[in-house]
C-alpha cells in the first residue's frame, strides 16, 4: 500500500501571531527560533515550497544578548556601488543606533533566499522596545526554548 505524501496547500493553512521578548536572549539562537516560526517548520503541515508560517512580532531587540566580545569585533558591512562605498560598523553600534536592523539581517540570514524567503521576512515585525502596534492581531507570548542569562 502507497502512501500519499499531503503538501500544505495556502487555504488550509492557520496563521498565528506570536510575540517574542528578546531581552537577554543570544541573538542567534533567538534569530534560529524566530525563523523556524517564520517558515512553520513547527506545523505537521509544513512543505519546503510553501510559506506555512507564522506572523511574529519581536519585542526588545534593544536588550538582545551578545556573547563573547562580539559586542566590540562582530562587524556589519553595506556596499553602496561607488568607489569607497564601503561602510563598516560594529554589533555594538548597530545594537545601540539599529536594533530593528540588527534582528531582521539576523532572521534573514538564516531564510531561504530568494521570492519564498522575501514573501517569509515580511511576516517579521521588530520593535526596540517592549511596546508594539499589532494588539488588533491579538498575539499569543511565545516562550523561547533556548538561551537566556547564564
Amino acid at each position: 500500500m502507497q502512501r500519499q505524501t499531503s503538501l500544505a496547500k495556502e487555504k488550509d493553512i492557520k496563521r498565528q501571531w506570536y510575540v517574542v521578548d528578546a531581552k537577554d536572549q543570544p541573538l542567534g539562537r533567538l534569530a534560529s527560533e524566530i525563523a523556524v516560526l517564520i517558515m512553520g517548520k513547527n506545523k505537521p503541515i509544513y512543505t519546503p515550497n510553501t510559506d506555512c508560517g507564522d506572523y511574529v512580532i519581536v519585542i526588545n531587540a534593544k536588550h538582545v544578548a551578545l556573547s563573547g566580545d562580539k559586542i566590540h569585533n562582530k562587524k556589519y558591512y553595506n556596499v553602496s556601488g561607488f568607489a569607497g562605498g564601503l561602510r563598516t560598523r560594529t554589533a555594538g553600534d548597530m545594537l545601540s543606533r539599529y536594533p530593528e536592523e540588527m534582528m531582521e539581517r539576523a532572521v534573514w540570514g538564516m531564510l531561504p533566499k530568494g521570492p519564498l524567503g522575501r514573501k517569509m521576512v515580511k511576516k517579521l515585525f521588530v520593535y526596540a522596545e517592549d511596546k508594539h502596534d499589532k494588539e488588533a492581531q491579538k498575539p499569543v507570548k511565545y516562550e523561547v526554548k533556548y538561551g537566556g542569562k547564564r
